[in-house]
C-alpha cells in the first residue's frame, strides 16, 4: 500500500482542519497516511510518525502550511528522494504554490501519478571555529550573516574557490539559492533567478561601497566567508529559522548540497503567473 506523509503547520487551526479533510479524501482512494506526530495528537489520527522519520517511510509528502513550514521540511535528512506537494495555508506562498481551492484536483493527479516536479538546488552550510566544525546544515533558501541592530558595519573576508574576492564592509551578506531569490535577497536588492537554474546568489546587505553589487555564480563554486570584526553582535541564520552567534575569525563555508529536493508543480499555474500574482506586477 502506498503511504503519504502529511506535515502541517501545528499552530494553525485551518491547517489542522485541512489535514483531517485530506486524510479522509486519501483514505477513500486506498492511500495510507502517516501524520507528523504532534499534528496527529491534535487531530486524533492513529497513524503517526516523528517528523524526522517521514522521508524513509513515505512515497509522497504533503505539506499544509506556508513557505516556512516547507523550509523546515526541506532540511529533513533523506527528503531529496521524496516528491513534496506544498499546499498554501499561509501567506505569500512561493514554495507552497498549490492553493486550497485547487488542492483536490492536484491531489487527484498526484494519486494517479500524473504530475511533474521541479528540482530545486540546496546549499550546504558549514560553520567552523578554529579547526572545529560547530554547525552544519542544508538550506533551501539562504544563508545570512547579519549584524545586530546596534552593531557597526562588519568586515567579511570572502573567497571563491579558494581565491580572494573582496572584504565586504556591510551590514551583512546573503548567500542564496535561486529558490531563495524571492526571499530576503530580493528585499536586499538582489535579482530574481528562475528557481530551476543551478546557481548561487551572493548579495551584500547595505554595503559601505556602493559598487559592491549582487553576484550570480555557478553552483559548482565554493564560497568561504571569514568574519574579521571583533566584539560585534553578529549572527548567522539558515533559511531564517535556525541561527547562532558568530565570533571573530569564524568561517562560513557554502557550496551546493549533494542533491536537489523535488517540489510537485501545480498544473494550473506557471512560475511567471506566481510572480505576477504574488509580487502584484501590473497593478497600480
Amino acid at each position: 500500500m502506498r503511504s503519504y506523509g502529511i506535515i502541517a503547520k501545528r499552530n494553525k487551526p485551518e491547517a489542522l482542519a485541512l489535514t483531517k479533510t485530506v486524510i479522509e479524501w486519501l483514505d477513500k482512494r486506498g492511500v495510507k497516511t502517516l501524520v507528523d506526530h504532534e499534528v496527529a495528537e491534535k487531530i486524533g489520527h492513529s497513524y503517526r510518525l516523528e517528523r524526522e522519520a517521514m522521508p524513509s517511510h513515505t512515497d509522497i509528502l504533503i505539506v499544509l502550511g506556508g513557505d516556512g513550514t516547507l523550509l523546515s521540511v526541506a532540511r529533513l535528512k533523506g527528503i531529496e528522494s521524496i516528491p513534496i506537494l506544498g499546499i498554501n495555508v499561509g501567506g505569500l506562498g512561493f514554495l507552497t504554490e498549490t492553493f486550497k481551492e485547487e488542492m483536490f484536483q492536484v491531489l487527484d493527479k498526484v494519486v494517479g501519478g500524473d504530475f511533474e516536479t521541479d528540482e530545486r538546488l540546496m546549499l550546504k552550510a558549514t560553520i567552523c571555529r578554529g579547526e572545529k566544525v560547530i554547525a552544519q546544515s542544508a538550506v533551501l533558501n539562504d544563508i545570512v550573516i547579519n549584524k545586530g541592530a546596534l552593531a557597526r558595519i562588519i568586515d567579511l573576508e570572502t573567497y571563491i574557490d579558494g581565491g580572494y574576492l573582496t572584504t565586504f564592509k556591510a551590514d551583512g551578506l546573503i548567500l542564496s539559492t535561486p529558490t531563495g531569490s524571492t526571499a530576503y535577497s530580493l528585499a536586499a536588492g538582489g535579482p530574481i533567478v528562475y528557481p530551476s537554474l543551478d546557481s548561487i546568489i551572493m548579495n551584500p546587505i547595505c554595503p559601505h561601497t556602493l559598487t559592491n553589487r549582487p553576484l550570480v555564480l555557478p553552483d559548482s563554486m565554493e564560497i568561504k566567508v571569514i568574519l574579521k570584526s571583533a566584539n560585534q553582535d553578529v549572527h548567522i541564520t539558515l533559511d531564517g529559522q535556525v541561527g547562532m552567534p558568530l565570533r571573530a575569525e569564524d568561517v562560513v563555508e557554502a557550496k551546493k548540497a549533494g542533491s536537489h529536493i523535488h517540489l510537485i508543480k501545480s498544473p494550473y499555474k506557471t512560475y511567471f503567473e506566481l510572480l505576477r500574482t504574488k509580487l502584484r506586477w501590473g497593478e497600480r
